[in-house]
């Protein structure tokens, strides 16, 4: 009778009750809403009485003609929009840990607390301040070009269709390169000395020891950062809207699927409102998110080599 009571395992009870608030929490938050918008997607509004209608409204998304113009303008600048970030943000993300963790360095705190300081700032001091400061007619990068004798570079670039996506990309690449920076230069911290020790004993120092030994260690973390750019990149609303308004000007050239979706859900000017139309947007902006992260998670995070230090 003693060896059987010993046996069992206990009942962790106390999991459950430190665990609850956060799940009820994150239910009434996310998962309830997320559940909301995509019933709402499946409806119609007519004579203020909702009809079933299915897919209906994912159907006229796709080929309504406006509906569908605006849609698939939006998507591709969101496309381009992650790319810029991938592209520039996180290999430089990247270099900055890297140049970090050099025990070289001086006043190493001081650069990652400077580089870092941006991604505390709201989006809308951000983008108003980066608007006055490309302004043409009262801003300081016409000056400051001009001290350095490249006045003539100088352009209107939030006001230019070719250009105005891509500046507002590098804007938020300014504003978010530190989260990059400090992950990468944690995943290096936690690489081992004497790993470390050994590359410098068998003669691997500098650039060769960066990619020969610590980038292959710091893969997985890379593709975690890749996989939340993704995310946060597709979730854009604040910058477009605070830099260039709900229309995302000039002739939309900004347009993304967040300002898009605002301007169908809640309406904007002389357009009304369709909180049906936009559920169906914010549902396929969900299942764009998490047909990338099922990518990732299935294609890409189970080839990668994790070590066990």
């Amino acid at each position: 009778m003693t060896a059987e009571t010993t046996g069992k395992r206990p009942v962790r009870w106390h999991i459950g009750v430190f665990l609850a608030p956060a799940v009820l929490i994150y239910t009434a938050i996310m998962i309830l809403p997320l559940f909301g918008t995509l019933q709402l997607s499946l409806f119609r509004t007519e004579a203020q009485t909702q009809i079933f209608v299915g897919l209906d409204n994912f159907r006229r998304l796709f080929t309504d003609p406006t509906l569908s113009k605006s849609f698939w303008n939006a998507l591709g600048n969101n496309f381009w929009f992650f790319i810029v970030h991938m592209v520039v943000q996180n290999p430089i993300g990247v270099m900055l840990a890297a140049l970090l963790s050099s025990p070289k360095l001086r006043f190493a705190a001081f650069y990652r607390t400077a580089i870092f300081i941006p991604t505390i700032l709201s989006f809308v001091i951000v983008g108003f301040a980066w608007k006055l400061i490309l302004s043409p007619l009262w801003g300081v990068a016409p000056n400051l070009l001009d001290l350095v004798g490249l006045k003539s570079l100088f352009s209107p670039w939030l006001g230019k269709e070719e250009y105005a996506l891509t500046t507002l990309s590098l804007i938020s690449v300014w504003q978010f390169i530190g989260i990059p920076m400090m992950l990468i230069y944690a995943a290096m911290l936690s690489i081992p000395d004497e790993v470390i020790e050994a590359a410098e004993c068998d003669g691997v120092t500098g650039m060769a020891q960066f990619w020969k030994i610590k980038l292959p260690l710091i893969l997985p973390s890379i593709g975690i950062i890749s996989i939340l750019t993704f995310v946060g990149n597709f979730n854009a609303f604040d910058l477009i809207y605070s830099a260039q308004g709900a229309l995302a000007g000039p002739n939309f050239s900004t347009d993304i699927l967040g300002t898009f979706l605002y301007r169908t859900f809640f309406g904007f000017q002389l357009q009304l409102g369709d909180r049906n139309m936009g559920s169906t947007i914010a549902s396929m902006m969900f299942f764009i998110i998490l047909t990338g992260v099922c990518i990732y998670l299935f294609a890409i995070q189970t080839r990668l080599r994790r070590y066990q230090f």
